[in-house]
């Protein structure tokens, strides 16, 4: 017997000690299985990459391009085929991922932002104006890593970040709730003088050195590979956010250009400067995106191979969520070179058509299963609130979130998108995007219809207001192709469903406090109400209290926002916007925010016309002079 006690409690204290010894940080932590671990989570996030770009998604014509990791990965969790990006663009997207907030409310919609508003090139030739957008997320933000960073969870962002008006402005990850952080371009930096010379080498001195399978060294995704080999004995998230395939479109891999020249049966370039043959037959994006399938297929390797140190007898992979997907539409081209095409999807990058949001996504982890693909239709806002769900993690008091929560669907059936739920606990059928630049839409899908209002369609004759189409027809989870390629324009057929489906998301819209383009008062052209814009003619300050006069010319001024800075003429100016208020005696007021250095006014009429005052110079003059918006604007001094 006194063995027995004796064993018992040599026993006890042993465990005792095991309790005492795990990891502080997460002893609390909800698991969802008593013999696993915490689990640990990838966000893969590559850049540009389209629909078309990765070859499981092949329909129609076959891509030329070679993904055989990506692919391999696709079956080992879950394809979706109609997932979207927050956003057409990739800052928008990044933030909205990484905080939750679409990028309407966040007012966060565009690369960049943070700057008054103001004609790009010429202000004789563009009808419309951008809004006042915020360049980057509140610093205070309540971030998904600093969610998991404030459970216990060591948090890495290796690679791109853009979330302010600046790769390296404030704030930078370590501000946003990630323990580590690296942003080297690697192998993606820019060759010199040009793409067709600085190939890697074999020379051990190459900062570029081919590897045994001829790829160049690549520091991004070694960064990845290093977080996780340095972090593995915690739980861990990792954000990988790839350079590739983002522009400049090059390679330092000579053989892989040299291979998709004769796989695309194309001569080798000889003009470094431009790609002018259409469709995927671009050999510098085509090497482009199997060195991005290279690179990842690394990191998928290494959590296939390595043994979970948290949980013996198991590999990383079987404890780890991954998802991997890009941030927005593949991107096309620009003037002068082709890059890739989104076919059968319409348009590309920059552009709320499907070739602009729709987007690979894979999803694998602990209870997903292997090797389904789906038609639900999920959106990258939907991360935030799925990872917390898979963790066990409750969402932060008060944090708003825009997305639905997938974990039910990806645990128990991908393919039944009843078990994906609005705020309201019903089926969600809807979802919006807002893009009020460049190609000036808003869209809108419920269930197999996208609706998309455009802005600049007054005497511009090729772009109608609305366009409606049915992308799919679906029956019991089954998606049956009828017009993806957003071809056939059902909004004069459909009458009653265009105004149903633009007042949704006028509604949608309203509720996010969205901002809109406006109508430019120096275009040269014929626009309507151009001569009724007011003008203000006077400015005062007192304390710290400003005042316009102004006068109207014929249409009444329903809108006024003041636009500071409190950084005037530094390196990262940047500008916020308030409400001023309009007063019946012709005047209008506001409060300069503490610390403002700079200001400026801006009036919008009943016509959607808007006047800045002072008048800010183009953006692309600003460029060339090197001037900053504060050089032009009232001193607060």
């Amino acid at each position: 017997m006194r063995y027995k006690e004796f064993t018992i409690c040599i026993i006890a204290a042993m465990l005792c000690f095991s309790c005492n010894t795990q990891n502080p940080k997460v002893s609390n932590q909800k698991t969802q299985n008593t013999d696993r671990p915490e689990p640990n989570v990838l966000l893969l996030l590559t850049d540009d990459l389209g629909w078309q770009d990765v070859k499981v998604y092949d329909i129609d014509e076959p891509s030329p391009y070679e993904t055989p990791n990506i692919d391999a990965f696709a079956k080992k969790g879950i394809q979706f085929w109609q997932a979207y990006s927050p956003a057409p663009t990739c800052a928008p997207s990044r933030c909205a991922i990484m905080s939750g907030n679409h990028p309407a409310r966040a007012q966060k919609t565009h690369v960049v932002g943070g700057a008054p508003p103001t004609v790009y090139a010429n202000k004789n030739t563009q009808r419309i104006i951008d809004p006042w957008y915020s360049g980057r997320m509140p610093e205070n933000e309540m971030t998904l890593a600093r969610v998991l960073q404030q459970k216990g969870y060591t948090t890495g962002h290796a690679g791109k970040w853009h979330m302010a008006i600046n790769h390296f402005a404030f704030p930078q990850p370590t501000d946003q709730g990630f323990d580590v952080s690296t942003a080297n371009r690697g192998a993606t930096s820019p060759q010199k003088p040009h793409r067709l010379t600085d190939f890697a080498t074999t020379k051990a001195s190459d900062p570029y050195r081919l590897d045994e399978n001829g790829f160049p060294y690549h520091q991004n995704s070694q960064d990845a590979l290093n977080f996780l080999k340095e972090n593995k004995q915690d739980p861990f998230f990792l954000y990988y956010a790839t350079f590739l395939v983002h522009a400049p479109i090059h390679t330092r891999s000579k053989a892989l250009l040299e291979k998709y020249c004769k796989k695309l049966g194309v001569p080798f370039p000889t003009a470094p400067d431009h790609w002018d043959v259409k469709g995927q037959n671009n050999p510098y994006y085509a090497a482009m995106v199997e060195m991005l399938d290279y690179y990842v297929g690394q990191v998928f390797d290494y959590l296939e191979t390595t043994d979970d140190p948290r949980w013996p007898g198991h590999k990383l992979s079987e404890n780890t969520y991954i998802i991997f997907t890009s941030d927005n539409g593949g991107m096309e081209g620009h003037p002068g070179e082709v890059f890739t095409d989104n076919y059968p999807l319409d348009k590309g990058k920059i552009n709320a058509k499907e070739g602009g949001t729709r987007v690979p996504l894979l999803i694998s982890g602990p209870g997903i299963k292997r090797g389904v693909e789906s038609d639900v239709v999920v959106n990258g806002l939907d991360f935030y609130p799925t990872i917390l769900s898979l963790l066990g993690i409750e969402k932060p008091k008060d944090k708003h979130l825009d997305g639905a929560d997938l974990s039910t669907l990806l645990l128990k059936d991908p393919t039944d998108s009843k078990l994906v739920l609005d705020k309201n606990g019903n089926e969600r059928t809807t979802m919006m995007w807002h893009f009020p630049h460049s190609s000036y839409q808003s869209t809108l899908r419920v269930g197999d219809y996208k609706f998309i209002r455009n802005y600049d369609y007054k005497n511009n004759p090729r772009t109608p207001e609305y366009e409606l189409y049915k992308l799919y027809t679906t029956n019991n989870g089954v998606a049956e192709r009828v017009d993806i390629e957003e071809a056939n324009n059902l909004a004069s057929s459909y009458p009653e469903k265009t105004k149903e489906m633009n007042a949704q998301l006028t509604s949608i819209l309203t509720e996010m406090k969205a901002s809109y383009p406006s109508y430019n008062p120096y275009y040269k052209s014929d626009m309507e109400h151009k001569e009724t814009v007011p003008t203000v003619l006077s400015q005062s300050k007192e304390n710290n209290q400003v005042t316009f006069k102004y006068k109207e010319n014929g249409a009444e001024v329903i809108k006024a926002d003041l636009i500071y800075t409190t950084n005037g003429g530094h390196q990262y100016e940047e500008w916020f916007k308030t409400d001023a208020k309009i007063n019946t005696d012709g005047t209008i007021t506001a409060n300069l925010p503490k610390g403002t250095t700079h200001y400026i006014i801006n009036l919008i009429d009943a016509n959607n016309f808007l006047v800045s005052y002072p008048e800010i110079p183009t953006i692309k003059s600003l460029k060339k002079k090197k001037k900053k918006y504060s050089n032009y604007a009232l001193s607060s001094k």
